[in-house]
């Protein structure tokens, strides 16, 4: 929801739309599996494509999933594992521009990110990783490109990384996760959470004080804050223009995942306005 001219648009979703155990607590009783993206995308501002990330798909495939969603409904693509888990970034150029201009033109404004996520194997190499956001498109059909990268290697968590991200402008995933290490140095011009901790024994995923702290967070990201009290890597910026934000649940309680972003939302989209 965009909050006036003061805030970005605050999306929140989660990760795919097929998964069994969400047919008993998210779609419909007895709802035909092939319009689970109708109905998702009809509950939710944003989905993290998982697909794209074992492979690209045809071009007529990313048709139908535009077709099938409503306006306003944004999609964000994990790009493909064998372009990120390659001997060398930096050689990944043809993988790269195979995949952008292989049909995701057909998305139209329902394209969202590309979500660029590292392997926990790879260290940072700045000369490397540099070549790679050097070669990423930053345009396709004369629209603007959103890359964000996704880093799961302890090196990552050095200042040097976060300088080099913020020249790319390409922001950094905070994943709040207990496996991999999390910076919320704002280094591009949007934000991108992956939050990792949903709980089976909430009914909503996260306990209700944990989502209005999330709610906070994405409201400050919105609206062009740093959130000092999350782990950074360097120091926290300045204030900064508004910026839009991604919110994704992903994996840890799956099942509880939907009800977690459909809370989310709720919460971001309550305005203080009078």
């Amino acid at each position: 929801m965009n909050h006036g001219t003061s805030a970005g648009t605050i999306r929140v979703g989660i990760g795919g739309w097929t998964f069994a155990p969400w047919r008993n607590n998210f779609y419909p009783a007895k709802w035909v599996q092939r319009r689970e993206l109708e109905y998702a995308s009809r509950q939710l501002r944003a989905i993290e494509i998982n697909g794209t990330f074992y492979g690209a798909q045809k071009p007529a495939t990313y048709a139908r999933w535009a077709a099938e969603t409503p306006d306003g409904f944004v999609f964000s693509l994990k790009a493909p594992r064998y372009i990120t888990e390659g001997k060398r970034l930096a050689d990944a150029g043809k993988g790269v521009h195979g995949f952008v201009f292989g049909g995701l033109a057909e998305l139209g404004d329902r394209f969202g990110p590309i979500l660029w996520q590292l392997p926990p194997s790879r260290p940072f190499d700045p000369d490397d990783l540099a070549a790679f956001l050097d070669n990423l498109p930053r345009d396709l059909d004369g629209q603007p490109l959103r890359h964000v990268l996704e880093v799961r290697h302890p090196s990552f968590l050095d200042e040097r990384y976060v300088a080099l991200a913020r020249t790319h402008r390409v922001p950094t995933v905070f994943t709040d996760s207990p496996t991999y290490p999390s910076l919320a140095d704002l280094t591009g011009d949007f934000s991108y959470a992956r939050l990792m901790r949903s709980e089976d024994d909430h009914p909503t995923g996260y306990a209700p004080t944990e989502l209005d702290r999330w709610a906070d967070h994405a409201r400050d990201w919105a609206a062009g804050k740093d959130v000092a009290d999350l782990p950074h890597a360097a120091a926290p910026q300045s204030p900064a223009p508004p910026r839009d934000v991604f919110v994704f649940f992903i994996s840890a309680a799956k099942h509880r995942n939907p009800a977690a972003a459909m809370a989310l939302q709720s919460r971001v989209d309550v305005t203080t306005d009078p």
